[in-house]
């Protein structure tokens, strides 16, 4: 996309894709891989930020939030695109792939939350059947759409045009899908006879964890709540792994994942920093 609608004028040259020779599209296609490489990095911070954020604001609100934004920028983008506006077009891209990490990170809490959690990894595996059923029909849907707009004519820069609104007219679907989920119907509860039997322990065990979580929980909660000299909340401590793991173990752990990330994100930075020359 960005190749196709912004061609030359990635290398400040006011001509189309079309007009452009080998070397200059080997040229833009090098942006374009950058673009790529930050498309990525705001897909995996997009699971850390929303997923943190729907532990606010809930699941079904933040992923209301996921298709009204996602229409918004949706409907834009063909905007952008006509006019040439590549610093407003690469950061509406840039979100759209948060709300897309986003999703993924959040969709097993909002699975938990409506179905709980003893049959959760079920129901994502059946979940993540439809989300890859759309990975491939998505692509499909606007190949499609992208090959039948360029022998109807329409210039190559805006091919995409209608493929954009057609993707905002299905998040406005998928706004109104979200809106009619509801909690499961008390007569589909699972006794602890029935949960015990699918998982081949005796009831009495699965009484013990629920009532070991539950009063977990509760001091977890009783903590935070702890007033201080201050009149503060003291800030909760997670529970102990009885690993006896130590500070030093921690920051070689952190180390050992953020490096090599830092070091990702510099060099992706480093290549998108050539599409705002």
């Amino acid at each position: 996309m960005l190749q196709e609608v912004f061609g030359g004028h990635l290398l400040g040259i006011d001509i189309g894709f079309d007009s452009l020779n080998v070397d200059q599209r080997k040229k833009i296609a090098e942006i374009a891989a950058g673009f790529t490489g930050l498309l990525s990095l705001c897909n995996i911070f997009g699971r850390l930020g929303w997923a943190s954020v729907s532990d606010r604001l809930g699941r079904k609100l933040t992923f209301a939030l996921f298709f009204a934004l996602g229409f918004c920028l949706y409907a834009l983008a063909p905007t952008t695109a006509h006019n040439g506006v590549v610093f407003l077009f690469v950061p509406l891209f840039c979100m759209i792939l948060t709300m897309y990490g986003g999703g993924f990170s959040t969709i097993p809490a909002y699975l938990a939350d409506i179905f709980g959690t003893h049959m959760v990894g079920a129901i994502h595996g059946r979940l993540l059947t439809a989300w890859s059923t759309a990975g491939v029909m998505g692509p499909m849907l606007v190949n499609y759409f992208h090959d039948h707009q360029l022998k109807a004519g329409v210039p190559r820069e805006a091919v995409y045009n209608q493929t954009m609104y057609i993707l905002a007219g299905l998040l406005v679907l998928g706004f109104v899908c979200n809106l009619l989920v509801r909690p499961v119907a008390a007569r589909f509860f699972m006794t602890d006879e029935e949960v015990a039997t699918s998982k081949k322990v005796s009831p009495a065990r699965i009484v013990q964890e629920e009532s070991e979580i539950h009063a977990d929980f509760e001091d977890f909660v009783e903590e935070a709540r702890e007033p201080t000299a201050h009149g503060d909340a003291i800030a909760s401590t997670p529970p102990s792994n009885g690993g006896g793991g130590s500070l030093a173990l921690v920051i070689a752990a952190w180390t050992a994942v953020g490096a090599p990330l830092t070091w990702g994100v510099w060099i992706t930075l480093l290549k998108t920093a050539t599409m705002f020359h």
